[in-house]
């Protein structure tokens, strides 16, 4: 990531607990160790200024969990990920890109497929392997994502700054 002048944040969303373990599971076991300092994540923006964060946190979210779909295995070329799909996430991904205004990182601008990277960083003939083994016996798992995390990056381990729960109408903070 390109040095800034300010704190430079990610937002990624709030998985349910069982989701989490098996997706943070397969990180575990096919990220090579030495690299591997971060959970699994489900990335929205990947480079984020405080006033961008700030928008995030003053738009309505959801007043309900968003129902996930983990549905195929994704081939990166040097490792592999769990492809996301869900209509109502990627529509709350649209409205805080239109919160958030100009000043997206060109990785931000570009097209969204959302997905949980839990292999990284290794030759092609062993990111191709495991793509064919966890092909073999993939089967699509339902998630829910509970709400949204931010996180300042450190230049590589991440740190939580805040989280948002989607909240109906009527609960307190």
């Amino acid at each position: 990531m390109k040095q800034t002048s300010y704190p430079t944040f990610i937002l990624t969303a709030e998985l349910d607990a069982e989701i989490f373990s098996w997706l943070d599971g397969l990180r575990r076991k096919h990220f090579p160790q030495s690299r591997n300092v971060l959970s699994a994540h489900l990335t929205m923006f990947h480079r984020l200024a405080p006033q961008q964060i700030e928008r995030i946190l003053t738009t309505a979210l959801p007043q309900q969990k968003i129902d996930l779909t983990f549905d195929s295995v994704r081939f990166l070329g040097f490792g592999n990920a769990i492809s996301v799909s869900s209509t109502a996430f990627e529509q709350l991904r649209h409205k805080l890109k239109d919160a958030i205004g100009d000043g997206l990182s060109r990785q931000d601008t570009q097209r969204w497929s959302p997905h949980v990277t839990v292999q990284n960083k290794v030759t092609a003939e062993t990111a191709q392997k495991l793509y064919s083994d966890l092909s073999d016996e993939f089967l699509p798992r339902n998630g829910q994502a509970y709400g949204l995390l931010v996180w300042e990056y450190l230049g590589g381990p991440w740190r939580l700054i805040h989280c948002k729960h989607f909240k109906p109408f009527g609960t307190l903070p």
